[in-house]
């Protein structure tokens, strides 16, 4: 080829470089086009070169805390990149610089966006473990609870941050949201009345599952704790599902959380019973309540005789076991029981029952033959 071809040559690549296409030149349109291809070269080498790298450096330390922040910046740095090549291949083909510079600012939140969002996902372990404070029982759920709470709230706060970014008018948006919130809240109070209310047993720790409680006509165990209900078994065996908000709003009585229980009880003796009998009576008892192993020495302890009744003498008898357990109580209790039994008779009194005494003044003077007609009827 000669050089006069070859001038014409290069006259025509360059008629075809400046023709315009859409208004936009040829040769800005590939060399945007190279832009974004260089780009994605680099999204691979950042990919396949220096995150393989650091992530080679990072299993052997002994944190698993950088391997997480590796995780958590790889995918969205990547795609940054991307980003940035279509922030360069815009601003060469001339599209407005407000218009570009809007995009890169929607990139950089997104992205951010997605390192928040990864955060919570590859830290969600450490959530779960801040939930089990609030009891071991609950912290699934709870934990559950938070991790769904951040990320709605940070989707949330990046689509909002996107909208002002490009002129829509958040402050119109949250107002309306605000009217069509009120209206859920007033059809689903119920529903967030149940929630705040499963927050607070929570928090409070009130109650744990296997706890023996009651509130109101409901007595059982706990068998679980739920964010909305929590379900309590009766010593009938069956289930009863409680709303969470009667758990915030009423009175609960937790048996589980004491350490004693109490005996409380009257003694009756028969009116035969001698004020020596008594005296050692009520001796031998409260000496027995201080030696036996099963009962609350630190506790109050009272046996007293206490009242003339209508049919025996009381002795009133107070004290705690040493535990809370209702069987172990059982047979603490029926040890003194027996000890008491033994106690009484050992000092020659017994124990009265209800009884009424008839008393007559006069008798009828034909009483005998009363008495003698009844007896051969009864014959």
């Amino acid at each position: 080829m000669n050089s006069t071809g070859i001038v014409e040559f290069s006259q025509k690549i360059a008629n075809f470089l400046n023709y315009t296409l859409l208004g936009v030149p040829v040769y800005k349109l590939i060399a945007a086009f190279l832009i974004l291809v260089f780009s994605i070269f680099l999204r691979k080498v950042f990919i396949l070169v220096i995150v393989k790298t650091i992530q080679r450096f990072t299993r052997k330390t002994k944190t698993k805390v950088d391997d997480l922040l590796v995780d958590i910046f790889s995918k969205p740095l990547s795609f940054f990149i991307i980003g940035a090549g279509l922030f360069f291949s815009f601003l060469l083909l001339g599209i407005k610089e407000v218009i570009v510079y809007k995009i890169l600012k929607t990139l950089f939140i997104f992205v951010l966006t997605w390192v928040l969002y990864n955060s919570i996902i590859n830290f969600e372990k450490y959530i779960y473990e801040f939930a089990s404070k609030f009891g071991k029982e609950v912290s699934q759920e709870f934990g559950s609870f938070l991790v769904k709470l951040c990320k709605i709230s940070v989707i949330g706060l990046g689509i909002l941050t996107i909208l002002q970014e490009w002129g829509i008018n958040v402050s119109a948006i949250i107002a309306s949201l605000g009217i069509g919130g009120l209206a859920f809240a007033l059809a689903a109070k119920d529903t967030i009345a149940n929630l705040f209310g499963g927050l607070t047993v929570l928090i409070d720790k009130s109650m744990k599952v296997g706890d023996w409680i009651k509130i109101g006509d409901v007595e059982g165990i706990v068998e679980s704790i739920g964010l909305r209900t929590s379900k309590i078994r009766t010593f009938e065996k069956s289930l009863i599902t409680i709303p969470n908000q009667m758990l915030a709003n009423q009175s609960l009585e937790n048996f589980s959380r004491r350490n004693v229980r109490r005996i409380k009880m009257f003694i009756g003796l028969t009116y035969s019973t001698s004020r020596e009998q008594m005296i050692n009576i009520l001796k031998d008892i409260r000496e027995m309540l201080r030696k036996h192993p099963g009962i609350a020495q630190n506790e109050l302890q009272m046996v007293y005789f206490r009242d003339f009744g209508s049919s025996s003498l009381d002795i009133f008898f107070y004290c705690f076991t040493n535990t809370a357990n209702w069987e172990e109580y059982l047979r603490i209790r029926e040890d003194v029981n027996l000890k008491i039994m033994e106690i009484v008779e050992k000092h020659g009194a017994s124990f009265a029952f209800p009884s009424s005494s008839i008393y007559i003044e006069k008798l009828p003077d034909d009483l005998p033959k009363l008495l003698k007609m009844g007896w051969k009827e009864f014959k």
